[in-house]
């Protein structure tokens, strides 16, 4: 029986420090507090940013703006020199790596989501630890996760982790950006996360990464729904990674929520994007939310978009919010056919019937916590 599986999200700041080379005496204080950890069966799993700084540093492009095909260039470099900076530290330790490179393509696509989990669930079996990044050389726009933080906490919901932590070039979440605010207090615990949250979170001022708190905190309330516990903390403090997997309260933790989602539902949330959007009338949310009930045709107001059946929507209530994201039964045309009617009309109506629910309630996750919508659009 394996201990608690661990995913260790680093940033470029923290890979870093600040500079626009890898700084190699800090990673493998890093490697140091993963093989420790290892050694103990701790199943440790790391996302690590740092490509495009990798590539540069190998091909001297410091300082120099760089258009979206450079960019990718210098990943498609820089990827390997940082496989290979971090396959050369965990050999010190006696530990392999194996490189995994992700776009949201794969986590879209049901397949190649269970392709995706299976493999990571082969590599820490056999003792190795994954190196995950996104596939910037190749992923556009359309096919990017974004950030490393939500690919992060996607990777900790395909590997079923029980914790993550999310380290950076900041202590924590404070209750105000301390860079302007001296006496702005560090927030030790979130259980929560709501618009007066979301405010608190600034962007990347490092000019070296791509997310901001904003995106941890999109990152956390991923995770924390799937059950898994998130600590954002700075990655260049003492022996970060060990205090937290052991327990100590560093950084700023948001517990996971009591019941994890079920496997498939997981998918729901974090993978392809909703094709549509279904608008409710306040009894079919009130089901939905409540009672747990499938979404019924009776309760569709409204259908907006053009998809088909399998699709995953999103689900309103009459004042504009998201409450839910699904898979529909239907096609967008058929939900236009049979919206506001009764189930036993879908026959009558269509000439064919894929039964009585719109959204079945085990295709469907409710997201009524999230109060703005931006995580999951």
């Amino acid at each position: 029986m394996h201990k608690q599986t661990i995913v260790v999200k680093l940033g470029t700041s923290v890979l870093t420090g600040g500079k626009t080379r890898l700084d190699r005496a800090h990673m493998i204080e890093l490697v140091r507090q993963c093989a420790r950890l290892r050694k103990e069966g701790y199943r440790i799993v790391l996302v690590s940013s740092g490509a495009i700084a990798a590539g540069r540093e190998h091909l001297q492009m410091q300082g120099k703006p760089l258009t979206i095909s450079q960019k990718q260039m210098l990943a498609a470099v820089g990827q390997s020199q940082l496989i290979r900076v971090w396959e050369s530290l965990f050999a010190l330790y006696d530990l392999h790596v194996g490189q995994l490179l992700l776009t949201r393509a794969d986590l879209e696509d049901r397949e190649r989501y269970l392709n995706a989990r299976d493999a990571l669930h082969a590599v820490l079996d056999y003792g190795i630890i994954p190196i995950i990044n996104e596939n910037d050389a190749v992923a556009t726009s359309e096919i990017k996760v974004g950030d490393n933080d939500n690919l992060s906490a996607r990777v900790a919901m395909l590997v079923d982790a029980d914790q993550l932590l999310l380290l950076t070039d900041q202590p924590g979440l404070f209750t105000a950006d301390p860079r302007r605010y001296p006496d702005a207090q560090l927030i030790r615990e979130v259980k929560v996360i709501d618009d007066t949250l979301r405010r608190l979170a600034g962007g990347s001022v490092s000019g070296l990464g791509t997310g901001g708190m904003y995106t941890k905190l999109q990152s956390a309330d991923l995770a924390r729904r799937a059950g898994i516990a998130v600590t954002i903390a700075a990655g260049r403090a003492e022996q970060v990674i060990e205090r937290v997997v052991k327990g100590e309260v560093v950084g700023t933790r948001f517990p996971g929520l009591i019941t994890p989602l079920e496997h498939r539902k997981q998918w729901i949330l974090v993978g392809p994007p909703p094709q549509g959007d279904l608008q409710l009338d306040q009894g079919a949310c009130s089901a939905v939310i409540e009672r747990g009930s499938s979404l019924l045709p009776k309760g569709i107001v409204s259908v907006s978009g053009q998809f088909s059946r399998g699709s995953v929507v999103n689900l309103y209530n009459p004042d504009g919010d998201l409450i839910a994201r699904g898979i529909s039964r239907y096609k967008a045309d058929d939900l236009r056919s049979i919206q506001g009617h009764h189930s036993e009309q879908i026959q009558n109506l269509l000439g064919y019937a894929y039964g009585p629910v719109a959204v079945h309630r085990d295709d469907l996750v409710v997201t009524q916590l999230a109060t703005d919508g931006d995580i999951w659009k």
